[in-house]
């Protein structure tokens, strides 16, 4: 229970962080971070965990705490992101400088931690892709496909990540773990999925030596910036573990498939001119890491059965009331595409 009292959102107060409790133990923390009254905003786009800019008028920071209300601690651990990118951060792979993390719920209502602030664009939609042109998209894919390669060159045990997660028979739990969340949103038929679960569960490959493991890597969870387009940071790590590396590549490939979704609210850049094709994301991927990427095919038939059940799992809070605000009304109807989309991309295999 938090100790903290209720407080209005204002302009410079958004809801669940209060800049003055902020700055007070940032002061008592780090004496000399902060230089003046603090301002934060709410940044939008975030899937889950909070994620809010932070200035004293001079210098900027990034803070992030779970949802309002949360109640599954586990599902939203400030330390565990917190842990993966202080490990990660003296290495090449991008990530903000950790700044502090905050356990103690009584100082804004939540555990969080601060970050340094990163300029840089997330780019979500080939809309947003278009001003670049089509050389411009395409080095930035690319890179992103490079800088995953060197987020797995990592060694965990380097890094003190030896013990982040558990990589044994990580893809037969993440198997059961999407199993058991359709279970928990099924209120319809849906032909195919439990085809596709099992299909998949038959067909587990061997995986390789375990890395760090981002578990949602796509293009709007990096910042690209400077004058090269570079990746500046890797974001959201709240998915984050060591496990199956290949599980990474294979949802950047169904990112990579373009869909013909008109009005969807699911959006995709795939369609940007310049946008590399599935296949040649997995020829660069494995020329820069030497893995086998042999069974590809099933890891992103995965990204596709887990992406279906994430939005079936929304379509069901949408049918109880419990998910408002525009497009979540034709979630439903995408759910069976990714499904057949999974099915095929197996039968490949």
């Amino acid at each position: 229970m938090s100790t903290v009292p209720p407080t209005g959102p204002t302009a410079d107060a958004p809801p669940g962080l209060d800049p003055e409790r902020l700055r007070a133990h940032l002061d008592r923390e780090r004496p000399g971070l902060v230089s003046g009254p603090l301002s934060a905003r709410l940044i939008q786009g975030g899937r889950s965990n909070l994620t809010y800019a932070v200035t004293d008028g001079k210098s900027r920071w990034v803070v992030r705490r779970p949802p309002l209300g949360h109640v599954l601690a586990t599902a939203h651990d400030m330390a565990r992101e917190f842990r993966v990118i202080s490990g990660l951060h003296p290495t090449k792979v991008p990530v903000p400088e950790p700044i502090l993390l905050c356990e103690d719920e009584a100082v804004i209502g939540s555990p969080f931690y601060v970050m340094e602030f990163v300029d840089g664009t997330p780019y979500r939609t080939a809309g947003e892709l278009a001003p670049l042109g089509a050389e411009r998209t395409r080095a930035a894919l690319l890179g992103l496909v490079d800088t995953l390669v060197e987020l797995h060159a990592v060694e965990p045990e380097a890094v003190g990540l030896g013990d982040f997660g558990r990589p044994e028979g990580f893809l037969e739990r993440q198997l059961r773990r999407w199993g058991k969340q359709l279970d928990a949103s099924r209120n319809r038929d849906l032909p195919g999925i439990d085809e596709l679960h099992a299909a998949l569960g038959k067909k587990l490959p061997a995986s390789p030596a375990p890395t760090v493991v981002h578990g949602d890597y796509r293009l709007d969870n990096v910042l690209i910036g400077g004058p090269d387009d570079s990746i500046r940071a890797i974001l959201d790590w709240e998915m984050s573990t060591l496990g199956d590396p290949l599980t990474d590549l294979g949802l950047l490939v169904m990112y990579s498939t373009e869909l013909d979704l008109p009005n969807s609210p699911i959006s995709t850049t795939a369609s940007a001119a310049g946008h590399p094709s599935e296949g040649e994301i997995v020829a660069r991927y494995a020329a820069a890491s030497g893995r086998d990427v042999s069974a590809i095919n099933w890891y992103t038939a995965f990204a596709w059965f887990k992406l279906a059940v994430i939005l079936e799992g929304i379509h069901y809070r949408f049918t109880l009331g419990q998910t408002v605000g525009p497009g979540f009304d034709r979630i439903g109807e995408l759910v069976p595409l990714f499904i057949q989309h999974g099915l095929t991309t197996l039968q490949k295999g």
